[in-house]
């Protein structure tokens, strides 16, 4: 599948936490699916497919109950840091049911002109309490990704340094990586995807030790809650 992959060592928003006019220089911009793609430039369509966030709680719950990953006393597995859902991917009946409705989301973004995807919390396996194994999320992944392949769409491996070497089962065609600096991962990606590496850092540290090591990497230093351009606490800054 030929797919338009970002441009390589371009500026980079990311703005999952609000929609804002990007910087001046910006090339590539991350948003959440709901909102606009920004004009004229390559724009990359977040996306929650292992967890559910709190505003689509009643959705899953009223809707897909059997699809919230539960514990052994049935109540949804949680993941602390977040406050967000699992999903349950953990087998292929409910893997494609899950592929159906983030298949969905994945249009939408085609449609409303989007560039690529991206899709959040690969790694649930390790936080599901064994419920969920490593091979479970690969395979859904592969699901997610044969579906923006389907809509022209390149798509990312986000995060989890673990399964790089799992690429060709993933389907992937770049990353979108937070704190690889920080956690000496960004070799890790760039031995398997090149130059097609997108670096997130929330300390400037990292940022700092990321422009240095990575020039040939686009790698944007935020906020921690990504909040939107004019509000407190908002960063923002390139190499």
């Amino acid at each position: 599948m030929n797919v338009r992959l970002p441009p390589p060592n371009a500026a980079v928003d990311y703005q999952l936490g609000g929609a804002y006019a990007p910087p001046a220089g910006v090339e590539i911009v991350s948003r959440d699916r709901n909102a606009a793609p920004a004009t004229g430039l390559f724009n990359i369509c977040y996306v929650n497919g292992f967890q559910i966030q709190p505003d689509e709680e009643a959705f899953w719950l009223s809707d897909h109950p059997d699809l919230i990953l539960r514990d052994g006393q049935g109540d949804p597995v949680i993941d602390p840091d977040w406050d967000e859902m699992l999903i349950d991917v953990s087998t292929p009946s409910k893997r494609q049911q899950v592929a159906a409705i983030v298949g969905e989301w994945i249009a939408g973004c085609a449609h409303s002109g989007f560039d690529a995807i991206e899709i959040d919390n690969l790694d649930t396996f390790a936080r599901s309490g064994g419920r969920l194994t490593e091979q479970n999320n690969v395979d859904a992944m592969r699901l997610f990704s044969d579906s923006a392949h389907s809509h022209g769409l390149a798509i990312a491996q986000k995060n989890s340094a673990e399964l790089v070497d799992r690429k060709a089962e993933l389907g992937t065609d770049f990353v979108v990586t937070e704190e690889c600096n920080r956690y000496n991962e960004c070799d890790v990606y760039t031995g398997a995807y090149g130059d097609a590496v997108i670096v997130i850092e929330y300390r400037m540290v990292d940022f700092d030790q990321g422009c240095a090591n990575f020039p040939n990497l686009s790698i944007v230093l935020r906020d921690l809650n990504l909040v939107a351009q004019g509000q407190p606490g908002y960063v923002f800054n390139g190499c």
